[in-house]
């Protein structure tokens, strides 16, 4: 009986509970993911009609696109979208080790999307391209730097999702340690980035060579430190023995996360397709 009643508690594809039939997370997610096709689409648009009809200032986007680094981009946005997958499916087996590593890999690959992006920015801004130069900048802009937000969102949502995995059963206060996953998660991001963008712009100028790689660290050696010794931290306040209030009830909690994630990944493959690929076709 008991364990009836607990499978009936973790079945999240049939709520009974609900006239739907749909959990209510899931379905208010599915309805703000709704309403953000909509926003996107529009932003979309808005895009492709102002790019029919060039401005007389508009830039020669082949020749600021590096379709090199777009790619790349993309293929670690979609192999994070993967790694999402795979922490449902560890969700719901009640996996939580595995929800948490899948879970950070996530938030690496999305910091990495987030610092070639920043990267490509700085390119833009030192060509002249910026937000009221051009038609293409205001468009572009807003385009791209409108997903770069949901993305940052997203890798925030998993940041909060990872932490919330070490909640312990016994009730005891966990407030602090969850600001110093929080405090030390901020460390960890913004060096990384740093590190990324800064050996980025050193491969750009001078080739991919183990001496710029070199170079590009002791220019960083800060930054890395802190990343490093952040990484430990995490490490450290990570580890725990002991019972935890998170297991299968909560994988609908993942898959909602899940949903955001993927719907983020479909836009920027559109995006790619349109503002990218469309201008070397």
């Amino acid at each position: 009986m008991s364990t009836h009643a607990a499978t009936d508690a973790i079945d999240h594809h049939h709520d009974h509970t609900t006239s739907t039939g749909i959990p209510n997370k899931k379905l208010f997610m599915w309805a703000f993911l709704a309403s953000d096709c909509m926003f996107f689409g529009t932003l979309i648009s808005t895009h492709l009609i102002y790019r029919l009809h060039q401005t007389p200032n508009s830039p020669d986007p082949k020749k600021l696109f590096s379709i090199d680094l777009t790619l790349f981009a993309t293929f670690v946005l979609l192999v994070s979208s993967l790694l999402v997958a795979l922490a449902v499916n560890a969700s719901q087996k009640g996996a939580t080790k595995s929800v948490r590593r899948l879970l950070l890999g996530t938030i690496v690959f999305g910091l990495t999307f987030l610092s070639c992006q920043v990267f490509e920015y700085g390119n833009f801004l030192h060509e002249g391209l910026t937000l009221s130069s051009s038609m293409f900048g205001t468009t572009f802009y807003t385009l791209t730097g409108t997903h770069g937000c949901h993305v940052a969102i997203g890798v925030f949502w998993l940041t909060l999702m990872y932490i919330r995995t070490f909640k312990p059963a016994d009730e005891r206060p966990w407030v602090l340690r969850s600001l110093g996953h929080l405090v030390v998660f901020a460390a960890v991001a913004v060096s990384c980035i740093i590190t990324l963008v800064s050996a980025a712009h050193a491969i750009e100028e001078h080739g991919f060579t183990a001496a710029v790689l070199a170079h590009a660290g002791q220019h960083n050696i800060v930054t890395i430190a802190i990343a490093l010794v952040g990484l430990g931290l995490l490490n450290w306040i990570g580890r725990t023995s002991k019972a935890v209030d998170f297991g299968e009830a909560n994988a609908i909690d993942i898959e909602s996360l899940g949903l955001y994630w993927h719907f983020i990944d479909i836009v920027w493959i559109v995006i790619f397709t349109v503002v990218y690929l469309l201008e070397f076709l």
